[in-house]
């Protein structure tokens, strides 16, 4: 659908070419443009810009905004050459002037036609990268695309992996020292072998690919990296067949890049399957998943790592943002990197030899004491972990970590840290032998809901001190899924929320300066840059899928709703432009006369529901998350064919609902009784949303995170 672009009134800045193409790299993106998903290669989501400040933050206003479709909206826009570009969910490209929202080019990357997997349509694209007049997306189906910005026409298209691969890209490409460096996920669903991928910015050729977990240990090592791998994985991780058993480490999201000493840091994620015993029977520490790696900028080769979670297990990962800094320790100047994964410590590391500094929680944490200060190794505590254990017992963080990808963001003024930190445990144990297929996707782990765990579900934006290690100020967040973050040279801090607020901050004290309301969630960072020497501030409206889902089940006033606009939203100290007054219809369940919910077949529904990913999209318990519907009101449950034209036949594919052919008959079937059933429970559950009540889980099966 074609957007509406709001009116702008007041002052027009003259349009300027800034940090001209040929000069702009990815540390010298200056405080006029942002080209990266956070904003140049140390990944700090700094704005230098400073004519936004505490002492007028009061008067922020909005300057002009635009319609977009309903779906993914998670990501962070890049700006460069007075033009602000965005990217929603499947891959579809706008270009604005950056001062007036006019819209100046539009491209489909047709993901929609093309994908063959539901992979590549569950989860969209959450950024883009800019250099040199162009544009590169990486799509959830595999291609890596460069556009020309002035004419939004593809210049190259490289394809990164088949679409026969159970791979999907969805996080942002970044763009360092003229090479285009793109992951993938799939690691929750297979036993791949992750990768990275660099590319020549100017022609699409590919330069090098660094490995994740290691080949066949039939052949031989043939680099430093793979001899460091294979020490580690000590059991039989290829099949008889050659098929591979265990692998993972697909590296999604996180890079960062340091030009003067030409490293280039990969963050890598999960193992699969999570149980490290089945993944890889009497193995090490399984490098490098859930593990920080340097690599040659040129060559891709190996230079050093350090592993977060070894012999990882609770989908730990390391694909949150690993943030660059020079900061003063013990006295001493140090390059360092900074970064806060799933698992619950905030870690900084030596940038130049990946040596362990120090590390400390910043959330509840019980898979772990301490991190041991002489080697850098996590000191576990007594029986965390699930291999044949019986029953379930209580884990914290659980799998949906303590830090997403949602970025953190670092002032150089202040030298903080500003995190969005979830608190959310889970109750984890061992799949058994007995479990029906589909159940945590082969992972070999099942969850259970966590809704009564006290403290859970609960969100924070912290800020943190990464030379003391200690908290400088935090403040409590409506809902459980905390919004990306900025830091200005203004002394701010900006912060969307659920509640559907973009906030400003004062950096230093948290106190809040700013708010600004919009009908839907926010969860994508927001960007900030200079056109003609006036800063602007602009951030996406709407949510995307797993948060959306998630949040279904906590407090209902913040949940997310397919319905909801979403806008591309910028502003400026002398914005006069209005967003539409919004009210959200109710919704009314199809009738279904006759309809007797059976226990049995209700909870093989919602298992079949868990096990094949709909809650991605769909939300927890089918309350419907940011992406899609909420399926208790649809009319299609109530007709079997139109049911089955749909989930497994893929009639709406164009709509962005995948084909899954796999689910059995007798899945589908009951899954659609599932549905009918919510559908009945569902007047009760809206009942207790108008009284300002929040609803519990009806079934509170929750399958291994699916975020990667």
């Amino acid at each position: 659908m074609v957007g509406r672009t709001g009116l702008v009134f007041g002052r027009m800045a003259a349009l300027a070419c800034l940090a001209t193409v040929a000069g702009c790299s990815a540390l010298g993106s200056g405080s006029d443009n942002w080209t990266n998903f956070g904003n140049d290669g140390r990944e700090q989501h700094f704005s230098p810009a400073d004519e936004i400040d505490t002492g007028n933050v009061a008067n922020l206003k909005l300057a002009w905004f635009h319609d977009l479709e309903p779906g993914f909206t998670v990501s962070a826009p890049v700006a460069a050459n007075g033009k602000l570009f965005v990217t929603t969910g499947h891959s579809r490209i706008r270009a604005f002037e950056a001062t007036s929202g006019k819209l100046l080019w539009e491209y489909d990357a047709k993901t929609r036609e093309i994908a063959t997997s539901p992979l590549h349509l569950s989860w969209g694209n959450k950024g883009l990268a800019w250099e040199g007049g162009q544009v590169f997306i990486a799509t959830t189906d595999g291609r890596v695309i460069a556009l020309d910005d002035a004419t939004g026409k593809p210049v190259w298209e490289q394809r990164d992996f088949g679409l026969d691969e159970p791979r999907n890209s969805n996080g942002p490409p970044r763009v360092f020292g003229g090479k285009v460096i793109v992951g993938h996920g799939g690691a929750d669903i297979s036993p791949l072998r992750g990768y990275v991928t660099a590319y020549d910015a100017k022609t699409g050729k590919r330069l090098w690919r660094f490995h994740t977990v290691p080949d066949d240990p039939s052949k031989p090592a043939d680099s430093k990296a793979e001899q460091v791998m294979r020490a580690t994985w000590k059991g039989r991780y290829i099949g008889p067949d050659g098929q591979r058993t265990g692998g993972g480490g697909t590296a999604w999201n996180a890079f960062s890049y340091d030009a003067d000493l030409n490293l280039i840091y990969i963050g890598v994620g999960n193992g699969f399957p999570y149980s490290s015993v089945k993944r890889d029977p009497g193995g090490g520490d399984n490098l490098f998943l859930a593990s920080i790696v340097a690599v040659d900028a040129d060559s891709g080769e190996y230079k050093w790592h350090y592993q977060v979670c070894p012999k990882e297990q609770w989908d730990c990962t390391a694909v949150q943002d690993m943030t660059l800094a020079d900061i003063e320790i013990g006295g001493k100047p140090r390059k360092v990197l900074i970064q806060a994964p799933k698992n619950g410590f905030l870690y900084v590391i030596d940038r130049e030899t990946g040596a362990f500094i120090s590390a400390e929680k910043i959330a509840k944490v019980t898979w772990a004491k301490r991190i041991d200060q002489a080697t850098g190794r996590p000191v576990e505590n007594p029986g965390i972990r699930f291999n044949g254990k019986p029953g379930l017992f209580e884990l914290w963080p659980g799998p949906q970590g303590a830090h997403s990808w949602l970025p953190q963001a670092y002032s150089p003024q202040t030298g903080l840290v500003y995190i969005p930190v979830i608190e959310m445990g889970a109750m984890i144990g061992d799949l058994g032998p007995d479990a029906p297929p589909g159940i945590g996707r082969n992972t070999g782990v099942t969850l259970m809901g966590d809704a009564d765990l006290p403290g859970s579900r609960r969100s924070f934006l912290k800020a943190w001190n990464p030379v003391t290690q200690k908290q400088a100020w935090s403040i409590e967040l409506p809902g459980v899924w905390p919004g990306g973050v900025l830091a200005t040279a203004g002394g701010l801090v900006f912060q969307g929320r659920i509640d559907g607020y973009l906030v400003a901050y004062d950096a230093r004290s948290g106190k809040e300066l700013w708010k600004f309301k919009t009908p839907s969630p926010i969860v994508a960072p927001p960007v900030s840059y200079r056109v003609g020497g006036k800063q602007y501030i602009s951030v996406l409206t709407g949510s995307g899928s797993q948060g959306g889902g998630i949040l279904a089940t906590g407090n209902a006033a913040w949940r997310t709703d397919y319905r909801l606009p979403r806008h591309v939203l910028t502003f400026s100290l002398d914005g006069k432009a209005a967003l539409p007054a919004f009210e959200l219809p109710e919704l009314v369940p199809p009738a279904d006369p006759g309809f007797v919910p059976q226990s049995a077949l209700v909870m093989k529904g919602a298992m079949a529901f868990a096990g094949n990913a709909c809650i991605v999209c769909h939300g927890m318990n089918a309350i419907g998350g940011g992406s899609a519907p909420d399926l208790r009101y649809s009319p299609l449950i109530r007709d079997a064919a139109a049911f089955r034209s749909v989930v497994k036949e893929g009639a709406l594919k164009l709509n962005g609902m995948p084909a899954s052919p796999q689910i059995a008959d007798e899945d589908l079937e009951a899954m659609r009784h599932y549905l009918r059933t919510r559908a009945l429970q569902a007047p009760t559950e809206a009942a207790a949303i108008r009284a300002g009540r929040a609803t519990k889980a009806s079934t509170p099966v929750r399958p291994a995170n699916q975020g990667s």
